[in-house]
């Protein structure tokens, strides 16, 4: 199997229909929230999905963020009885707070029967220091650009 690397100044996001409810077993709080759905993850995809976030060191941000259940489940079933989150948006832990917020949307018009699920991203960029020591001090000759006709 093929991994790739990245640099780790990128911003990680993995997100998709993983078919995995998320629970709120105390044992994977360092990578879910208290705010999943689902009390407790019910098989071996469920716990999967915990697993490969905590060995490649992302976070579930979906069970995160405190909203009504209306918006947090991403499929009901086709009795619409039954409603699940299997829709997850993983990020890596060092760029946790970037994501300020995760919900769903039922009523977007998207051709498939998951709701739309929509994240909130903030991204501070670093302002490089080098550029404004570069500068030597040397002013404009602005008799040279008026000899030129500028």
């Amino acid at each position: 199997m093929f991994f790739y690397h990245f640099p780790k100044n990128h911003m990680k996001i993995l997100l998709g229909d993983f078919n995995a409810k998320v629970g709120r077993e105390n044992i994977f709080k360092p990578t879910i929230g208290n705010e999943s759905l689902h009390q407790h993850s019910n098989d071996d995809d469920d716990v999967r999905i915990v697993t490969f976030a905590t060995s490649k060191n992302l976070v579930v941000k979906n069970t995160m963020f405190p909203h009504r259940n209306i918006h947090k489940y991403t499929w009901p079933s086709p009795v619409g009885k039954t409603h699940n989150q299997i829709d997850q948006i993983l990020i890596d832990r060092r760029r946790y707070s970037s994501i300020l917020d995760v919900r769903s949307f039922r009523g977007a018009d998207c051709d498939t029967d998951h709701s739309l699920v929509i994240a909130k991203l903030r991204e501070r960029l670093a302002v490089r220091k080098q550029a404004a020591q570069n500068f030597d001090g040397e002013k404009f000759n602005l008799r040279k650009l008026n000899e030129l006709g500028v």
